[in-house]
């Protein structure tokens, strides 16, 4: 399709003399549909030109060619410059592209480009909650949305499976393990000796100093401690499992810390040889103050590793294997000081720079409960497996009270169930925190997934109902001028770029937001315009239509995780 913003871009750059390709960053799209399909804000200019911004808006206009086979009009409002893109164009491009490209918004923008996404890592031997479930949808729709743009994506899953917190499970065990059964529910019996062990923990230091040896054994290869943590590890990947299955989630590698501990003495060699490798009370730490990151422990005064060491061979070892463009370590801002330190680490390791460059944090909001913030220590966790089994619960009873006699009632309800949840976390902006709500998560109303899923049944019933679905060459496109048909164009128009959004923020909300537009766009040339009418162009333009905006509707809700039901 025309790349308008280029076009656009190229004019301007033509009347003032201006790098093109920067002054098509510049180019927005107006909020109010009225102000044109595309503006110019020449505010940037003014400085550069010793000009105000409104002059240097009637200068370009004056300058630049406007061809009407591109452009309708071009005004001047502010200090902004107005393009109005010829409507038939513009229809007639979005109609030939949906019907010609079976994936539409797919494109090769990322090849022979890596990107790694790490998401999800929940840690071993504890209850998989809603905090993990928001990682892990985030990193999924980025994953397939890079993957969609032609990027080579791999999806990692960095589990949390070595660690301090091992040496007390191993000591909870030694003390209570007769008491839980581990066999019939190996979460649950796994998260109530570590709440005990650390309440332990807390009144008697020597269990504390008990727990810390038992990581060192573990470390050390002891027979019992490596035996404890293999099952801790094999029972819970069973139960993560269970959930990845009921959310449609895969990833390409799944390797957890443990797996870069034969790694680290490199990386202790490294920074030895770089020079930045200091002693403090016994550990040896990076001191990052000069750069206002504080200091970065790499290994503790009792010789323990530390996560930092192993995230940092694990980002050397990914260099290595993979030669990555970019990083993108899908983590709550909480954690937003560690990988700055990490990162700055990360400088002195032998690796590529463009891999160095590429490392970024991708900071989403915590999730916390009315009562205050959850905690595993706490034992006060909201489970992903009940909250997914409840939501799926309810839309079954509202199926059962609107449309008895539905088909598949079950499979139906669980990708409107979970497809609710899936939008739910990913509706706003990532990096807002949420406060966890039944009737939030579960609410059909408004801007939400069942809404959009909803609409997309819609375009299929009337699809349906129509029996036929006309060629797109055949279409007049004059009969899609009006503002609702025009307003649904703009939309599915800007799929492509709104996907290559999502990339350059790593913010999947962008299509969210989207998707909510196209949907409520639809809703209103469906409630202003008669498709099934007695002109048979009419009727044949807005089927077409139609089609493509449930096609669109799909493609976007499957890159977010989301399946879409035949029926509601």
């Amino acid at each position: 399709m025309t790349n308008f913003k280029q076009k656009i871009a190229e004019q301007i750059s033509k009347a003032i003399d201006l790098d093109k390709e920067e002054l098509e960053t510049y180019i927005e799209i107006p909020k109010d549909v009225k102000n044109g399909d595309y503006a110019f804000p020449c505010f940037r200019l003014a400085k550069e030109l010793k000009k105000a911004p409104q002059q240097i808006a009637n200068e370009i206009k004056e300058r630049i060619e406007i061809d009407s086979t591109i452009l309708e009009k071009v005004e001047v409002l502010g200090g902004y410059l107005n393009f109005y893109i010829n409507k038939q164009l513009l229809t007639k491009e979005v109609l030939m592209e949906m019907a010609n490209k079976h994936e539409y918004g797919k494109s090769k923008i990322g090849e022979d480009k890596t990107i790694l996404v790490e998401y999800s890592s929940p840690n071993i031997a504890k209850p998989f909650h809603i905090g993990h479930l928001r990682n892990t949808v985030i990193g999924a729709a980025l994953y397939n949305i890079y993957q969609y743009l032609g990027y080579n994506t791999i999806g990692i899953n960095h589990l949390g499976d070595y660690g301090t917190q091992f040496g007390k499970l191993i000591e909870g065990y030694k003390r209570w393990g007769n008491e839980y059964n581990l066999e019939e529910n190996p979460i649950e019996e796994l998260m109530k000796i570590y709440v005990r062990i650390n309440k332990l923990c807390e009144k008697d230091k020597t269990v504390l100093e008990a727990c810390r040896e038992n990581f060192k054994l573990l470390e050390q290869k002891d027979s019992y401690c490596v035996e404890l943590w293999e099952k801790f590890k094999e029972l819970s990947l069973k139960e993560f499992q269970k959930i990845y299955d009921m959310l449609g989630i895969r990833f390409d590698a799944v390797i957890g810390e443990s797996f870069y501990i034969d790694k680290m003495e490199k990386i202790y060699e490294l920074l030895e040889n770089a020079h930045v490798l200091k002693e403090s009370e016994g550990a040896q730490i990076v001191d990052l103050e000069d750069k206002g990151l504080g200091v970065c422990m790499i290994r503790k005064s009792n010789g323990s590793s530390i996560y930092a060491t192993r995230d940092l061979a694990a980002i050397r070892y990914r260099a290595q294997t993979y030669d990555f463009d970019k990083c993108l370590y899908v983590v709550a801002y909480e954690q937003a000081l560690y990988f700055k330190q990490l990162f700055e680490v990360a400088q002195y390791l032998d690796i590529p720079g463009k891999c160095k460059q590429g490392l970024r944090h991708v900071q989403y909001g915590m999730v916390r409960l009315s009562t205050g913030r959850m905690s595993t220590r706490e034992g006060n966790v909201i489970k992903v497996e009940e909250l997914l089994t409840e939501a799926i619960r309810r839309v079954e009873d509202i199926i059962k009270e609107k449309n008895p006699e539905m088909k598949n009632l079950k499979d139906e309800a669980k990708k409107i169930g979970i497809g609710a949840v899936i939008f739910h976390n990913l509706a706003n902006t990532i990096i807002k925190d949420q406060v966890f709500d039944w009737d939030n998560v579960l609410n059909f109303q408004g801007e939400t997934g069942p809404y959009i899923q909803y609409t997309y049944v819609r375009t299929k019933s009337v699809l349906e109902k129509a029996g036929y679905l006309p060629k797109a060459e055949e279409i007049n496109i004059e009969k899609l001028s009006d503002e609702y048909s025009q307003d649904i164009i703009k939309l599915i128009y800007s799929f492509e770029d709104t996907l290559i959004q999502v990339t350059d923020k790593d913010e999947p909300s962008i299509l969210a937001r989207y998707l909510i537009d196209l949907a409520k766009a639809f809703s209103s040339f469906y409630n202003e315009n008669k498709i099934i009418t007695e002109d048979k162009e009419l009727q044949d333009a807005r089927i077409y239509l139609t089609c493509s905006v449930g096609k669109v509707l799909k493609i976007g809700t499957n890159l977010l995780g989301i399946e879409m039901p035949d029926k509601m």
